[in-house]
């Protein structure tokens, strides 16, 4: 893809995200995730593990997805270690993949108290080289090397990482504040200096361990861009990720759209629609099962609320004295119901005629009866498979694309 001088999204919760300690996500409500970044525009979605066998068969099931036209435009990306037996197991469990990023660790740190000094630094270039050449040589279509705490990895070092896999055939190279140990001021000197030396697209992926991960990423990527590169920032939505998390997806989108620094100074991916905001951080929340914090931006409770004399009369008379943008910017504005008396719901252990009344508010049709108890039980393993009640959304996507909904909750050990 040739340079734009474009911030592009890249949202890794179903790869970092997952990652969470204690938490996670079911396969299908990963795959509802997919189709929720689709909607949003959102570039990539590192959808998940290819070595890792109990991912199989979501990921095939959702790069069929994307052969059915299902997901529409969003690039499906999965993530493995920079090592090439790991890429050749990778392709051989999910020969579809077009788009990889490929992970090693940088840092003398790393090299010490990780690898316990098995690798010098020339067997780190070797290592990742060899995995590139084997991934292109399975036909991947975009790769990117991630140098895991660059933040911690000497400059230089950093450079002739970069510079390899470039030479090699690697599309981007991740920057990865693996613990968030960058400042918004170094971590731009950082990336501008790598990017202006290597010449190559920089991916900021930004860890939120001092509270700055939104923060770095956009100044990582006005690095990126001021050296004449494309930017991507790697983000999970509601910040979801291993230990404080990672950038804020909403968020992220949020900076670079409405600060004073980077509104119509620099250029977002124009297929972004926040719109979506609301819907896709609502459902991760109830799939995460975390709540959304009240003063989250955008989408916690109190984002749009005001309660100061002072500011009420404010927001009131001029909406932009205390809002510097709409909630219907962000999704906002509609009135959620809340059933209160009798309720039928759809679950493990439901009859066809329960299940066809919920079907029903949901306007869902089946051409006879035979269909009807085919997709109830697909809803029913649903209802195992997440073990939460099927929302609407989820009960929708099963009934249109039933067998790779099967294949997607199936996982065989």
């Amino acid at each position: 893809m040739e340079p734009d001088n474009t911030i592009y999204i890249i949202d890794v919760t179903n790869r970092d995200g997952v990652q969470t300690s204690r938490l996670g996500l079911a396969k299908l409500e990963k795959t509802l995730l997919n189709f929720y970044l689709d909607e949003m525009g959102i570039f990539q979605s590192e959808f998940g593990f290819p070595v890792t066998r109990h991912e199989t068969n979501y990921l095939n099931a959702n790069l069929e997805l994307v052969e059915l036209g299902a997901l529409k435009r969003i690039r499906l990306g999965g993530w493995m270690r920079a090592i090439k037996e790991d890429v050749e197991l990778g392709f051989k469990l999910v020969p579809k993949l077009k788009h990889v990023n490929l992970s090693i660790s940088t840092s003398d740190q790393m090299l010490k108290g990780k690898f316990m000094n098995r690798y010098t630094w020339d067997d780190i270039l070797e290592m990742t080289c060899e995995a590139v050449e084997a991934a292109k040589r399975h036909g991947a279509e975009t790769i990117g090397v991630n140098a895991e705490d660059s933040s911690r990895t000497e400059l230089d070092r950093l450079i002739e990482f970069g510079l390899a896999a470039k030479e090699h055939g690697a599309d981007r190279i991740r920057y990865c504040d693996t613990l968030g140990y960058d400042d918004p001021f170094t971590i731009y000197e950082r990336v501008k200096k790598l990017a202006e030396a290597t010449g190559i697209p920089v991916e900021l992926h930004c860890h939120n361990d001092l509270g700055m991960a939104v923060a770095c990423s956009v100044t990582g990527a006005k690095g990126a861009i001021d050296a004449g590169v494309d930017a991507y920032i790697t983000t999970t939505v509601n910040g979801m990720g291993e230990r404080a998390g990672n950038a804020d997806l909403v968020s992220t989108i949020l900076a670079v759209k409405k600060s004073s620094g980077f509104a119509k100074r620099y250029k977002l991916d124009e297929h972004i629609d926040l719109r979506y905001a609301w819907k896709i951080c609502k459902y991760a929340s109830l799939s995460f099962r975390v709540p959304i914090p009240v003063n989250q931006p955008a989408v916690g409770e109190n984002a749009f609320a005001h309660e100061s004399g002072i500011h009420a009369d404010g927001a009131l008379k001029d909406s932009r004295n205390y809002e510097l943008y709409d909630y219907t910017e962000v999704g906002r504005g509609h009135i959620e119901m809340i059933e209160t008396g009798r309720q039928i719901t759809a679950g493990e252990y439901s009859g066809i005629k329960g299940f066809k009344n919920v079907a029903g508010r949901y306007k869902l049709k089946f051409k006879d009866e035979e269909e009807a108890r085919k997709i109830l039980e697909l809803v029913r393993y649903a209802n195992v498979h997440t073990q939460k009640p099927v929302t609407e959304d989820e009960m929708k996507f099963i009934a249109r694309y039933p067998e790779q909904a099967r294949k997607i909750m199936r996982v065989e050990p």
